[in-house]
């Protein structure tokens, strides 16, 4: 019975915090989101909604307009994965008659029937099992259905097939209507805890004006407001009633954040949608198929003048900005190599990982306990003096590097492996100010070793294993160790699970 109830008031916790993540942009006069409803909508797919203005609408992946995003929330005590049958099961969301797939059925018919284009996402923490045929039709960059994939086979005794044989069979349709359901489909893995979520949920009442969490104590007073409000049939939002709604319970205490705040995405986070939250984004996502871009080229000739030109027009608008980068490890170190140390620009970045953060170059005095580098240099061969830098912040990459060096680039001569005296983890690094004295302890320690190559400086391989915020940091001061060529991890092992040429500059 304990383990039950624990179970219950960990979904609520979930769903509240899911409400107010979103809920929170009804704040910004400016913002995307129109409406957020909590509770309320299409009956069994009413968890939480989200209604966007109609000038700025988003667009699914097949270039429709969308009006609304509605999630169904699922959370899980414990971790596990869920395979295209389970989502025909009531059980799989403690229903007792009603699967998923039935209730975004019906959610989808509704919408049909008053002309507004919806998409029906599951949130959950589980992840699509990797062995089920539903893991390789689900796009990784934007949590949608693959359509045309899920029609590629003929029959149903092919993987694809047996999906849409069962969901066919299971809510009694055909192909046709299979196909139109599926392109409103969305599955979103939420990684982070509930600790994390709370923390993630502090950050947004920080930069919306909202009173904040306390640190201490276990509770999170915003789980159960929203449910008092439900159940005073409060349940949709838009910027007035909400603002109303919050400042009555006291919720009001400060302006939201100056800093203006700009995207660059290169795919879609889970539920938090830039779009949602930022002046202006970047959105590079038609550019990658998956996380693999689709002209090798246009790292050089289309992201990285499309990313300057961005990144020039936000540093108009004042000394200090934010910067939110759900992307490619190149295109956040990319972003600092155009916003460098002599831009006159404080950034702030939003950093994800290990909790939400906002990390910026003047943001904590220097700790005695910080890590610094472990560096070690492998000499590989004779080359002709260019060097490979492996940083192994969040892991341990060096076995990987000097496999990739010793198949692939006879060139180099030395490999440079930094990684945290602490440990390679994703708490390595404390903080904007830490990452930016990392930053520039790694350059100037690689300067030093590519300086005593005699001649015109060889090319910089760069290899890095870490926080966007630190990549980030690590461009803003790495001028000097040009030419250099950046590169990204196969991390999913879709085509040879190595690493693959990126960005060169110049």
């Amino acid at each position: 019975m304990a383990q039950a109830i624990a179970a219950r008031r960990d979904g609520d916790a979930f769903q509240a915090r899911m409400f107010w993540l979103k809920a929170c942009h009804l704040l910004d006069e400016h913002g995307a989101i129109a409406r957020v409803g909590f509770e309320h909508g299409p009956k069994g797919f009413d968890d939480l909604w989200v209604e966007y203005e109609p000038g700025k609408l988003k667009p699914d992946p097949s270039g429709q307009l969308l009006g609304t995003e509605r999630l169904q929330c699922k959370w899980h005590v414990g971790l596990g994965s869920y395979t295209h049958v389970d989502l025909t099961k009531p059980e799989f969301i403690n229903a007792t008659a009603t699967s998923f797939l039935q209730r975004a059925h019906n959610a989808f018919q509704a919408s049909q029937a008053v002309g507004v284009r919806s998409t029906f996402k599951l949130i959950t923490n589980w992840r699509v099992d990797p062995a089920d045929a539903l893991h390789g039709l689900i796009r990784t960059r934007s949590h949608t259905l693959k359509v045309d994939d899920l029609f590629a086979g003929k029959t149903p005794r092919s993987a694809t097939g047996l999906v849409r044989q069962t969901w066919c069979d299971h809510l009694q349709i055909g192909d046709a209507e299979l196909r139109a359901l599926a392109t409103t489909l969305g599955f979103g893995q939420v990684s982070e805890s509930l600790e994390h979520l709370r923390e993630q949920l502090d950050q947004a009442c920080r930069t919306s004006g909202l009173r904040r969490i306390p640190s201490s104590g276990s509770s999170v007073p915003y789980d159960d407001i929203v449910f008092q409000w439900a159940s005073q049939g409060r349940q949709v939002f838009d910027r007035k009633t909400f603002r109303d709604a919050c400042a009555q319970e006291g919720l009001l205490e400060g302006t939201r954040s100056s800093v203006s705040v700009f995207g660059v995405k290169s795919f879609e986070h889970a539920f938090d949608r830039l779009e949602d939250r930022c002046v202006s984004v970047l959105d590079l996502t038609p550019e990658f198929d998956e996380r693999f871009i689709r002209d090798a080229t246009a790292w050089r000739t289309a992201l990285a003048p499309r990313l300057t030109q961005f990144l020039a027009d936000a540093a108009k608008t004042g000394p200090r900005l934010r910067l939110a980068v759900d992307a490619h490890t190149t295109l956040a170190f990319a972003a600092g190599f155009v916003l460098d140390a002599k831009s006159g620009r404080t950034v702030e970045i939003e950093q994800r990982t290990p909790g939400p953060t906002l990390w910026a170059p003047d943001d904590s005095q220097a700790l005695p306990n910080w890590a610094t580098w472990n560096m070690g240099n492998v000499a590989t061969g004779e080359g002709n003096g260019e060097i490979a830098i492996a940083v192994g912040i969040t892991h341990d990459v060096e076995a990987k590097v000097r496999q990739f060096v010793a198949t692939r680039l006879p060139a180099v001569r030395s490999i440079l492996v930094f990684k945290p005296t602490s440990g390679p983890s994703h708490s390595a690094i404390a903080g904007g100010s830490h990452a930016t004295a990392l930053a520039q302890d790694l350059v100037a320690r690689a300067k030093t070793i590519r300086d005593l190559v005699e001649g015109t400086p060889a090319r910089t391989h760069l290899f890095i294993a870490g926080p966007n915020g630190f990549s980030f940091y690590l461009g803003r001061h790495a001028h000097s160790l040009q030419p250099l060529t950046l590169y990204e991890f196969d991390f999913q092992g879709q085509r040879d699970g190595s690493y693959m040429a990126s960005l060169s500059i110049p």
